[in-house]
């Protein structure tokens, strides 16, 4: 009995965010279009601040990576550690909400070279993360500078398909320390992806699940193996008045999610 309760409890919440987030599907006229200055403004800020951290740790072998409070053992037997750094307070900006998640993996027998080659084989990407990647492809690449575009997916209860480009910088310190730096410069939301209807969603059909997204990868070969961080950094619409209810825990499962994925998926791409 008491199984059964909990059960029906269970698709009762999952029924409510079902419906809460059909309802921020289904009414974009109730969403904001694109960010508004004051959002995008508070979120250059952060990742300024974010970028300045980083280059500060970048510097020098030691701290090259962020300390991990939870230690480097657990990476070592194949665990994940997945951080929320979002602040307690600037999380909300007007009509927006950022986020801001790290999370570090340990790959036996890698090497921060076979991680460069990875990183940089954007035509690969569809392979080694499907199905969060659909189509990967390199524009432009100018030394340690790339500009390549994506097509991602992400299901949590309801699909979303994106069409997003990136301006990424590769750095290293020396051959066992590297970095890279991704920015996104365009995010488009598609409606009925690979059929017929096909097609772009305009500035004013937009939902803004996903209005930024800065991605930072540092890594470091010791012990055998690569260690590997990656800080997420990314701007969405705010969650609508009377919905934090059911559209809340969408929210911050969707990141967490995403960056344990992407870890996993990379150690697997280095083992093969």
């Amino acid at each position: 009995m008491l199984f059964m309760m909990q059960s029906k409890l269970s698709d009762s919440r999952s029924l409510f965010i079902l419906c809460g987030l059909l309802i921020v599907a289904a009414a974009p006229g109730c969403a904001l279009a694109e960010p508004a200055p004051a959002a995008v403004s508070a979120f250059n800020s952060y990742v300024s601040r974010v970028e300045s951290r980083l280059a500060q740790q970048h510097r020098a072998q030691k701290g090259f990576l962020a300390p991990l409070a939870q230690g480097e053992q657990r990476l070592r037997q194949g665990e994940l550690i997945v951080e929320q750094l979002t602040p307690a307070t600037g999380a909300d900006l007007p009509g927006a909400m950022l986020h801001h998640w790290r999370g570090t993996a340990f790959a036996p027998g890698a090497k921060a070279a076979d991680f460069e080659r990875l990183m940089k084989d954007f035509n690969a990407y569809p392979r080694y993360y499907a199905p969060q990647v659909v189509q990967a492809k390199v524009l432009t690449v100018q030394g340690d500078r790339i500009q390549a575009v994506m097509r991602v997916r992400q299901r949590h209860v309801i699909t979303v398909v994106m069409d997003t480009a990136y301006d990424i910088n590769f750095g290293r310190l020396d051959a066992q320390h590297g970095y890279s730096i991704s920015r996104s410069t365009k995010i488009s939301e598609i409606d009925s992806p690979g059929t017929g209807r096909e097609r772009v969603l305009n500035a004013s059909e937009e939902h803004g699940f996903l209005w930024r997204l800065n991605t930072y990868w540092s890594y470091e070969e010791r012990d055998g193996g690569l260690y590997m961080q990656i800080e997420s950094v990314t701007l969405t619409r705010s969650i609508p008045l009377g919905l934090g209810w059911a559209v809340g825990p969408f929210v911050q499962s969707v990141p967490r999610e995403s960056l344990e994925f992407t870890l996993r998926s990379t150690c697997n791409a280095l083992r093969r």
